[in-house]
């Protein structure tokens, strides 16, 4: 596929990029939806349901991805039935406009080239997806689809900017987000944010053919349980992302001064949705950016979400320029020469860690609530990650895993951005010898200690005072409180300061070595 003047009244954007050209019109086409579960604003729909007289949608429950889950234990993943609940009302939602959506419980490289085949269509249609592992499946869909005289497109949709988009003066890319992002909204245009129309296209949509038509694979079908999905209310699917987002836009200007406090209500919950794509990341930008512009009460707190919007596309296109972060490598491949805690500690210290018991209580509350929910605010997962890898010397590989395999919103290119700048060793990354202390950021994030009591409701009768650090609180209070230190609740697993200084000796080490040893 090609980028091409528009023979067609499309707009063009100022700065010179232009839509999608495809250069011919086909009989059957076949949309394969992956990480982006919507009816609306969709990239690849569009330009199939334009260029094709008749259009199918598939969705394919890869076995690529989801046997690995089940090898790993992980049978109770929310996630899965996320995806399984939003199916629903997309595949209503096409039905509904003459259409449907053909969900398949296969390996997606076998099973989107037979399904080509079996309707005969010319052309798949399919939006970008960044990921090494997904980069190396759509390679093999489009080779198998070739060798049978058909084609694969591809689109941009999960991000505003990608690949080389947006570059320096000189051509390179970014490695520090400031000047990416003021590069990023320079180059932003209305162009760029523009929804895909798809309503004008909708009677190219065609009924799925009765071999095809099944039942919708249930959790025990594909071999998972059910999960606390329901219990944690989380909304799923097109209308709970959007109902999310209106929800969200009544507080927006509030964000900046909010987002940091994991007892309020400060951030958009949209992480997941983001993630499989029950919301267009165009309409997300567009109103955020609208409304910064517009200033007023939303502006400031506008301004700061879209930030964190920009941050998204940053680490997209870290991973596109520096794959092998995706392979365990640091960023900055010095750090890969990094002397972690000796085995024997480190197991020790990483389960406590995972297991909520490290005696600091904002870490070990953090990571009760994403065991509980598959969520985690994000100043969390900036404490909790700079605690393993600094605090305890755990290498962030193991937290990153964790991670990938407990957050309902798991992206590779922000998970592992995520780590690596906790861990200092990646782009742009918190500089070595800043290290968070564990109970000063709880006394300033969650003063009152309200999110601590939420899921440590041993510590909640402990005063305000002393419940950032049970340790120091005198006996009388501790036995008030109904703490027994090392029976319900765990004393300090490290000494904060000596972890420190040993953090910073590991960090120096590294950075002597690679001066002595130049380029």
């Amino acid at each position: 596929m090609r980028r091409s003047p528009s023979p067609d009244s499309e707009p063009v954007a100022a700065n010179g990029r232009r839509p999608y050209q495809i250069d011919r019109d086909f009989a059957r086409g076949l949309v394969w939806f992956r990480r982006d579960l919507r009816a609306d604003d969709h990239a690849a729909l569009h330009y199939a349901l334009k260029h094709c007289r008749q259009v199918w949608c598939v969705f394919v429950l890869d076995r690529q991805i989801l046997d690995p889950l089940l090898q790993r234990g992980l049978k109770a993943d929310r996630r899965v039935e996320f995806i399984l609940k939003s199916l629903e009302p997309l595949h209503h939602a096409l039905a509904a406009a003459g259409g449907g959506l053909i969900v398949l419980h296969d390996s997606a490289s076998d099973a989107i080239p037979k399904l080509a085949a079996d309707l005969d269509v010319e052309a798949v249609f399919a939006n970008h997806d960044y990921e090494p592992a997904a980069r190396d499946r759509d390679a093999l869909v489009r080779k198998a689809l070739a060798a049978d005289s058909r084609l694969l497109f591809t689109f941009k949709d999960q991000v505003i900017f990608e690949a080389d988009e947006i570059l320096t003066a000189q051509g390179h890319p970014f490695s520090v987000f400031t000047p990416y992002k003021n590069a990023w909204l320079r180059a932003l245009q209305p162009f760029d944010v523009r929804p895909y129309p798809i309503q004008p296209y909708l009677k190219a949509l065609a009924p799925i053919p009765e071999p095809l038509r099944q039942p919708m694979p249930t959790l025990a079908s594909l071999g998972f349980a059910p999960s606390n999905l329901a219990e944690i209310a989380m909304p799923t699917g097109s209308d709970g992302a959007q109902a999310l987002f209106d929800e969200f836009l009544d507080r927006i200007g509030d964000y900046g001064n909010r987002r940091d406090f994991p007892a309020v209500r400060g951030p958009s919950y949209l992480s997941v949705h983001l993630r499989f794509g029950t919301i267009s990341i165009r309409t997300l930008v567009r109103a955020a950016n609208d409304a910064a512009m517009r200033g007023g009460a939303a502006g400031p707190g506008a301004a700061v979400w879209l930030s964190e919007l920009i941050w998204r596309d940053f680490y997209f296109m870290i991973l596109h320029h520096h794959p092998r972060v995706a392979e365990g490598k640091s960023f900055h491949a010095e750090y890969d020469a990094l002397r972690w805690t000796a085995p024997a500690d480190g197991e020790r210290y990483f389960q406590a860690w995972c297991d909520a018991q490290t005696g600091y209580p904002l870490v070990d509350a953090a990571m009760l609530q994403i065991r509980q929910s598959g969520y985690m605010h994000n100043r969390l997962r900036m404490v909790t990650a700079s605690f393993l890898s600094k605090d305890l010397g755990v290498d962030w590989r193991l937290g990153e895993q964790y991670f990938a395999d407990q957050l309902n919103d798991f992206d590779l290119a922000a998970n592992n951005g995520g780590w690596q700048w906790a861990a200092s060793t990646g782009c742009d990354a918190q500089p070595y010898f800043r290290i968070f202390n564990p109970v000063t950021q709880s006394q300033k994030f969650d003063p009152q200690g309200r999110f601590i009591r939420k899921y440590l409701p041993t510590l909640a009768a402990l005063p305000d005072k002393y419940i950032h650090a049970p340790w120091t609180a005198p006996d009388d209070v501790l036995a008030a409180a109904g703490v027994r230190l090392g029976e319900n609740y765990p004393r300090p697993i490290v000494q904060h300061d000596v972890a420190r200084k040993e953090t910073l000796q590991r960090y120096s080490a590294v950075k002597e070595k690679a001066k002595t040893s130049g380029p």
